[in-house]
């Protein structure tokens, strides 16, 4: 008992010596034992860093257009049977339960909810349609090489080429600055058009900073 009695005021006196916020923790510190941890999450063992990849997609603006192969959800207020998400088809339309095929790509979200609930009518009582953009498709574009996050990026604003550089987390320690170009399809035909980072950081040659246009690539060698 005497023991005992030691045992556990050198342990109280190793936790404040120690700083300790549990006694437990602590004796098991000075046995030599490790305290447990618990286990990392699946995203911190995917990253020890604790940088998520990956990013949050931004939300669309009020005025985004609807393009081709864009990805829509429509939610109709207590309708689970309407709502649902949909692709916008090539022929630009979309097809929902009791309305049909609309026509949609031209049309902001807020157009498309106005239209939808104007349809509806006919068979609900004052409809309560909300239309999100979910996967932006037709406007897109993508960088490639030697930045921090490659990868494609959806073009919500007028955006040039250096700021896709800075949006993809800047060029990498091996990035020749001299080298990037933009890969653009006009009429069915490639054109190469070059970018020289080093002088455009300088406010030299500036209009190589071009506004990027959907489909547009970046490379970065």
């Amino acid at each position: 008992m005497v023991d005992r009695v030691k045992r556990f005021v050198m342990g109280t006196l190793l936790a404040v010596a120690l700083g300790c916020p549990e006694i437990g923790l602590c004796q098991d510190a000075g046995t030599g034992a490790q305290p447990k941890q618990s286990k990392p999450s699946v995203q911190e063992a995917a990253d020890p860093k604790g940088v998520r990849s990956g990013s949050v997609p931004s939300p669309t603006p009020g005025d985004y257009v609807i393009g081709e192969s864009d990805a829509l959800n429509i939610n109709v207020w207590k309708e689970p049977e309407l709502s649902q998400g949909v692709v916008v088809r090539p022929d630009g339309k979309i097809s929902l339960p009791l309305v049909g095929e609309i026509l949609v790509s031209g049309l902001t979200p807020m157009q498309v909810q106005a239209l939808l609930a104007s349809k509806l009518q006919s068979y609900l009582t004052n409809p309560q349609v909300t239309v999100t953009v979910t996967d932006i498709r037709s406007r897109v574009v993508s960088i490639t090489g030697e930045v921090g996050k490659p990868g494609p990026y959806p073009l919500l604003t007028p955006t040039t080429v250096l700021q896709l550089i800075t949006s993809a987390g800047g060029l990498g320690q091996f990035a020749k600055k001299k080298g990037i170009f933009v890969l653009r399809t006009v009429d069915g035909k490639q054109q190469r058009l070059h970018f020289n980072y080093s002088q455009v950081i300088k406010g030299q040659n500036t209009e190589q900073n071009i506004l990027l246009r959907p489909g547009d690539m970046v490379v970065v060698p």
